[in-house]
């Protein structure tokens, strides 16, 4: 497996607000087995939106992942066993409450200031909470994070000591996305919508799927609680609006019944969501990826990816995803990367590919070894060098 597959998914016609572009994804049929839901944390931090605050997970010794987490998701697999009785089949979304008979008293739940273990940690029965997005970026941020692997003279005591420690990145949150808001809040669900990807300026912002419809309803508007790219709010802030879909018939004299005019609207649809295939979501689905297993879940399993960082190849995704058996996609997000971002992961994969040794990834990029240490430099990795006199 080293390419994402959208089997099962078909698209439906685009809704246009400004320059923000929702294209649904519609499944036929739910992948049975498999929901998922929202763990909602509350009450700590500053709030820059409904239910958010910082969050600290720890990922390793002396290691901390500090971040904007508005809420986890918990995917619960019980459903997948042949069990009417089995907790998922009788799942219910956060906040929901079960009653014999009679009036139910109100109940109020706080949340403590969350401290998570890890990105992704079994629950009890068969359930696991992972924080959505996060478990991505911890993917990039992890990349070649142990520093060079060989003492060159040219490295740092620090580079040998920490590596890449600490690394960090910059993402903005969905409220600041000009016209996410709105285009999220205004727009239909269509029925069996399981997913939605986001463009901004026409450009894939992020692709997010879902194993059941039902599942989607309730975490739509969670996508503007999501993380999005440099990229992604400057096109939003700076680009104009976009075309918006619009199915065209011409009137060749042989519509003369309904069913023949639905039929030709039905054409003009399939022929917009093929060139969307064709244009659009290829950046997306044509790229091979380095799949990283997470946690296997029965006949599921969550993997985290990242992209070959190709320089010069448009727009590049790290994610995170959710697959059966087969392969097929049950649970997808989507990020972004900045251009710099992918210069920075194409810098550091050249420099692990020759052993951290500055003259072969000079040779292997074409340039000089001065040149590389200014890109380096440039790419804020400064500290990785020995101070030169």
């Amino acid at each position: 497996m080293n390419r994402l597959e959208l089997t099962g998914l078909t698209v439906r016609p685009a809704q246009v607000w400004g320059g923000i572009r929702l294209v649904p994804l519609v499944r036929e049929t739910p992948v049975e087995g498999l929901r998922l839901h929202q763990e909602v944390y509350r009450g700590f931090g500053a709030d820059p939106g409904p239910g958010s605050g910082s969050s600290v997970v720890d990922v390793g010794p002396r290691s901390h992942y500090t971040s904007y987490i508005p809420h986890g998701l918990v995917a619960d697999w019980s459903g997948s066993r042949a069990e009417p009785d089995r907790a998922g089949a009788r799942s219910a979304a956060y906040g929901t409450q079960f009653a014999d008979s009679g009036p139910v008293p109100p109940r109020t739940v706080t949340l403590p200031r969350h401290r998570h273990h890890r990105m992704a940690k079994r629950q009890p029965g068969d359930r696991l909470r992972f924080l959505p997005l996060h478990l991505a970026l911890e993917g990039y941020l992890a990349l070649h994070f142990g520093g060079p692997s060989v003492a060159w003279e040219e490295w740092s005591r620090q580079a040998l000591r920490e590596g890449l420690s600490p690394r960090a990145e910059d993402a903005y949150m969905g409220w600041s996305v000009r016209g996410l808001d709105n285009a999220l809040r205004v727009f239909e669900i269509h029925p069996g919508q399981c997913g939605v990807m986001v463009y901004a300026a026409d450009a894939l912002a992020a692709a997010f799927v879902l194993p059941h419809p039902d599942d989607y309803r309730l975490l739509h508007a969670s996508l503007v609680q999501d993380l999005y790219g440099e990229l992604v709010h400057q096109y939003a802030l700076y680009g104009g609006p976009v075309p918006e879909f619009g199915a065209r018939i011409r009137d060749s004299g042989q519509l003369r019944t309904l069913a023949g005019l639905r039929a030709a609207a039905q054409t003009q649809e399939r022929e917009w969501s093929e060139a969307h295939d064709a244009l659009f979501a290829r950046e997306l689905l044509d790229t091979s990826y380095a799949f990283d297993r997470v946690h296997r879940m029965g006949p599921f399993t969550l993997w985290r990816f990242l992209p070959p960082f190709v320089r010069n190849r448009g727009g590049q995704h790290i994610g995170e995803t959710i697959t059966d058996h087969k392969g097929q996609v049950a649970y997808l997000k989507t990020f972004r990367l900045s251009d710099a971002q992918v210069r920075r992961g194409y810098l550091l994969h050249t420099l692990a590919d020759a052993d951290w040794q500055l003259a072969a990834a000079a040779a292997a990029l074409g340039t000089t070894t001065d040149e590389l240490v200014r890109r380096i430099r440039a790419a804020g990795f400064e500290a990785l060098l020995k101070a030169r006199a």
